[in-house]
């Protein structure tokens, strides 16, 4: 496995970054100390070997009788692609919403109801998209028997999310392993270590007390 070169290569070419004192903006409006851009990891052939190598290794272990690997859409594809030429599996790719021309497809690839599918994603933050994509997956006939990501957060929100859906959730690597290399690196000091684990444990209230601060 090829944890610790995973985890020094985000943080030094600057694919995970963490803020603690000027912290991101979310989509939905969450204030986060940590700002992840996954998508760079296809730019570096050593990092996405050892991610599509721990991954398929990771898949193979939790799900053994998967058959057919997942990408969603978009970021999650490559890595799929990666992952199941590892283990000389078929692969499919679930977009957010089915195609507006042509015949319509949300999921390209074949299957079929007696396949056990993984999905992978990149990141996974409260779990919302890659849940859609299992939904869609399911309305199609198609049996998703888990999902995997490079990176999470594991924010209370997602095991939430995913213990409700009954999907079993995977991941390579998750922020606590994170902040655990960014303080032995010396990337960040033991209060902002503490900090850190402090959004990581209720991200909502530590925004609010951010912003009286």
């Amino acid at each position: 496995m090829h944890q610790e070169q995973i985890i020094a290569k985000l943080i030094a070419e600057k694919i995970i970054t963490v803020s603690p004192n000027k912290p991101f903006t979310y989509a939905s409006g969450m204030l986060s100390p940590i700002y992840t851009d996954l998508r760079l990891t296809v730019s570096y052939p050593d990092l996405r070997d050892w991610i599509a190598s721990d991954l398929a290794a990771l898949i193979k272990a939790k799900f053994p009788d998967v058959t057919i690997i997942g990408g969603v859409a978009t970021a999650g594809i490559p890595h799929a692609a990666l992952v199941a030429a590892k283990l000389g599996l078929p692969m499919i790719y679930v977009r957010p919403k089915p195609k507006d021309h042509g015949k319509g497809r949300q999921i390209e690839g074949r299957f079929t109801s007696q396949d056990k599918i993984v999905l992978i994603d990149d990141l996974i933050t409260t779990g919302g998209s890659v849940l859609n994509a299992v939904k869609a997956t399911q309305n199609e006939g198609g049996n998703v028997i888990g999902v995997s990501s490079i990176f999470t957060y594991y924010l209370p929100d997602a095991k939430q999310n995913f213990a409700a859906a009954n999907v079993a959730f995977n991941p390579l690597l998750s922020y606590p392993e994170l902040l655990a290399k960014e303080k032995e690196l010396n990337y960040i000091t033991e209060a902002e270590y503490d900090a850190l684990k402090t959004w990581h444990e209720d991200p909502w209230q530590w925004g609010k007390k951010f912003n009286q601060e």
